[in-house]
């Protein structure tokens, strides 16, 4: 038997919440009129990247409720109950600025979402679910 002391197996998950913003076959494109796109993503890195993972992402398969962003918990957030928030219809700037003020508190699990971007949130399929989990996503 070792007697070297056996390293503790790294938690799963990430330091921080990743944010997954869709930029597919529809969200971010001009079949979504009148929304600053590329804006919306680049204010999400300005205001959110300091305290989360923002990411663009290939179609999350939501298109009836584009534009999508998911909002996942930091491995601190999951061990507190958090999981993913799926956040359709976001094609309001007052709405990304809600999204980075609540990651920035913590995200999912760590800090109250602003009660207004409950009306933003759906649930897609397990099957989608499990495609932006799926590691390396």
């Amino acid at each position: 038997m070792s007697r070297r002391s056996r390293k503790a197996t790294p938690e799963p998950g990430t330091p921080r919440p990743t944010v997954s913003v869709c930029r597919g076959c529809c969200c971010g494109t001009e079949k979504i009129p009148g929304v600053d796109h590329a804006g919306q993503l680049r204010r999400l890195k300005e205001t959110a990247g300091a305290t989360a993972t923002v990411r663009a992402v290939e179609c999350l398969d939501a298109c009836e409720h584009g534009n999508v962003i998911v909002v996942q918990p930091s491995a601190e957030g999951r061990r507190a109950g958090g999981r993913p928030v799926w956040l359709g219809l976001v094609n309001d700037p007052d709405a990304v600025a809600d999204i980075a003020t609540w990651v920035a508190e913590g995200g999912p699990g760590l800090a109250d979402a602003p009660d207004i971007l409950g009306l933003y949130v759906f649930q897609p399929s397990r099957r989608v679910q499990a495609e932006l989990e799926r590691p390396g996503r």
